[in-house]
């Protein structure tokens, strides 16, 4: 197995540039996932791996290899996509095969490596099936166990689970993530779903407008972003913000009608600020005033309860336990200054 390393990568489309001078480190064995919203360059940049995509400028290598200019069939991938491009005329058997028999590997060994592909995907009982008689599920873990039979040294999954419903994908991502314990290959992953980010990588690459905004474990992201896209992408639901000012060495939040002395380098007086919360560091003062509460959800153990600020502001509050708070009441809203986090309006940088 290898790892992968992108110098320096630049993706131009005629005049248009949509990857920045992209500089990243894949470790061997390490599963990695690029996530951001739509139109954020984290396809184009997979299949800039994957040698789908031509690279403009900068070097991309696959272990001790420069792939830049490789073919896609030499680089040592095998790419899942978001549809499962399975042959309906074949079974199984056949689909997981074809492409080692396409390149004229003896029957034996195709055999001995669909064999393996289905012990690890538990597909055993469905190798004579042909795909219009599997579920979604089921064939996207064909889609994978074609990837798994070629042996590449990178997997490259390119949201190979959007086309499932909730509950297959909550199946089909314990199953990617058994699958890269068993085998402990290089994993390339690309998703909106911040969900799966989370759940899924060792390291997660935050992508916005073709330019990396932060690389890390997903909890370090989570715990300490380093600006407010990222603080407000990573967590569900978002991080809730705050406008506020810097005045006389605190910050000043109108929506709360309060000041806040808060364990960070506060810039000069005058600046504007975000002051950032997470739902579950927020509680609920039924004595306050300061906030309507227009919804709540309830979710079994946890609640949602949607509040609107007199300044219009939106806020949510994660609430466990059987308590519920009402809709249409008039509350106030509490937080431990050391769990707020607080970013420049304008640069949207973090204050540290």
């Amino acid at each position: 197995m290898s790892g992968v390393t992108l110098q320096n990568v630049i993706k131009r489309y005629g005049d248009a540039q949509v990857i920045h001078g992209v500089d990243l480190e894949i470790e061997d064995g390490e599963f990695c996932v690029f996530v951001g919203p739509s139109g954020c360059g984290k396809s184009t940049l997979l299949r800039m791996v994957a040698g789908l995509e031509e690279t403009t400028e900068g070097a991309i290598g696959i272990g001790a290899r420069d792939v830049t200019r490789m073919d896609p069939a030499e680089r040592g991938v095998a790419m899942v996509f978001q549809t499962y491009a399975l042959y309906p005329h074949m079974t199984v058997r056949e689909n997981m095969g074809f492409g080692l028999r396409m390149n004229g590997h003896p029957k034996a060994e195709i055999a001995a490596k669909v064999a393996e592909a289905t012990r690890i995907l538990k597909l055993e009982q469905y190798l004579d099936r042909k795909p219009a008689a599997l579920s979604g599920g089921q064939r996207q873990r064909v889609s994978i166990g074609r990837a798994i039979v070629r042996g590449p040294e990178v997997f490259l999954f390119d949201e190979p689970l959007s086309n499932l419903d909730a509950e297959l994908r909550v199946e089909m991502r314990v199953e990617i993530a058994r699958l890269h314990k068993e085998i402990g290959a290089t994993m390339i992953y690309v998703t909106h779903d911040q969900v799966e980010a989370m759940t899924l990588a060792d390291k997660i690459v935050v992508l916005r407008a073709g330019n990396i905004e932060q690389v890390g474990a997903p909890l370090d992201l989570y715990r300490d972003p380093d600006n407010r896209f990222v603080a407000g992408f990573i967590g569900s639901p978002a991080m809730n913000f705050m406008d506020g000012i810097v005045e006389g060495g605190q910050v000043h939040v109108p929506g709360l009608g309060a000041r806040f002395d808060l364990p960070v380098d506060l810039p000069g007086d005058g600046t504007e600020v975000s002051l950032g919360i997470r739902p579950e560091h927020i509680q609920i003062d039924a004595a306050g005033d300061t906030h309507d509460i227009d919804l709540t959800e309830a979710l079994g153990g946890t609640s949602y309860a949607y509040l609107v600020s007199a300044t219009g502001e939106k806020v949510v509050v994660e609430e466990h336990g059987d308590h519920r708070s009402q809709e249409g009441a008039r509350v106030g809203i509490t937080f431990a200054p050391d769990r707020a986090m607080l970013f420049d309006r304008k640069t949207e940088a973090r204050i540290r």
